[in-house]
């Protein structure tokens, strides 16, 4: 029996190589800018020198008390502190070394899916609903706490639930699967619920600054689902230029997320109906909501639907570097799981 405090020791003694991750936005102090400053940065989600590149200067002026002056020092200390330029393809695939994987819970998935779910990217899984979307988020909270392939040593996971579907007795059986004290698995996923779609923005900046402070103990962040509330919020055509703002920034910001800490993010989103597609001959009328902008935004996508019974089958619907495949699946009682044949 494996216990789960085990997994995470482990983590948290890995520590010191997820320093290098990134550079802490404390190092501005030698460049002359003062404490007070650097707490306003930190209280607006900014945490590190790469998160000062990642935000525009026109959001850095809109933070509190800082002036133009300031930001432009604040931008010139973090530009010296950084040597972000290019690099070789060759220095790049170094860099990309430190990309893991999280497994699904079924061999089959995680073959489609290159060996798991990838950090540093955002994946999504879209399908109607009971073809597995909330299971697999679920059972993805228990596989990113066990040790995996090329030295992944596990570790916790954050969940923003904003369907009030999340089950945390769900996570007790797929513990006793994988044999793991069902307590410690419970202790290591940090939960919250989203009301509206500010509140569900807000919140990542909550994500930030836990992944900060504990640096490479946090290796998954899942919204389930992640249109959901967009949906209510912003209701018919005239917000809908509005929406897909909002969605955009909330996507750009879990991109920058992923990378900055080097998560894995995974998202799930809901299915429409297509009132166009009855006239040109597609087999699947339904496609995913979120439009272009969350298409572009996510990594990889995975169009989930219903098999025979138990089964589900999962296919590459976009992805920068797998073909496009499917592999088959199954919901069983711990979770996902590979389909009997």
């Amino acid at each position: 029996m494996q216990s789960e405090d085990q997994v995470v020791e482990e983590v948290l003694e890995n520590d010191d190589d997820d320093e290098s991750l990134f550079q802490d936005i404390d190092m501005l102090q030698n460049h002359g800018i003062n404490v007070a400053d650097i707490k306003k940065l930190k209280q607006a989600g900014i945490c590190t020198i790469k998160g000062i590149q990642m935000t525009t200067k026109k959001k850095l002026c809109n933070i509190k008390g800082i002036s133009e002056a300031k930001m432009e020092k604040i931008k010139e200390a973090s530009g010296k502190l950084s040597a972000d330029g290019f690099l070789t393809a060759l220095e790049y695939s170094d860099k990309r070394k430190q990309v893991f994987r999280i497994s699904t819970g079924s061999q089959e998935f995680d073959k489609l899916i290159g060996g798991g779910l990838e950090s540093m990217a955002i994946t999504e899984a879209f399908g109607e609903f009971r073809t597995g979307k909330t299971q697999l988020s679920h059972t993805l909270c228990v596989t990113t706490q066990l040790p995996g392939a090329n030295g992944y040593t596990g570790g916790k996971v954050m969940f923003i639930d904003t369907e009030n579907t999340f089950r945390p007795d769900r996570l007790r059986a797929i513990a006793d699967r994988f044999n793991l004290d069902q307590n410690a698995v419970l202790d290591n996923v940090l939960y919250a619920r989203a009301y509206t779609s500010e509140h569900q923005f807000e919140l990542l900046d909550f994500v930030a600054a836990k992944f900060y402070e504990e640096p490479g103990v946090f290796k998954l962040l899942i919204i389930d689902s992640i249109m959901a509330l967009f949906r209510v919020d912003f209701s018919g055509r005239g917000e809908l230029a509005d929406r897909q703002q909002r969605l955009a920034q909330m996507l750009s910001r879990l991109q920058k997320i992923s990378e900055e800490y080097n998560v894995a993010v995974f998202v799930t989103n809901q299915m429409t109906a297509d009132p166009g597609a009855t006239m040109s001959f597609q087999v699947d009328p339904k496609k995913p909501i979120g439009g272009n902008i969350l298409a572009h935004a996510s990594t990889t996508r995975l169009s989930l639907r219903k098999g025979r019974g138990e089964n589900r089958i999962a296919k590459i619907y976009d992805s920068p570097d797998l073909p496009e495949n499917e592999a088959t699946y199954a919901i069983t009682a711990g979770g996902i799981g590979d389909a009997k044949e």
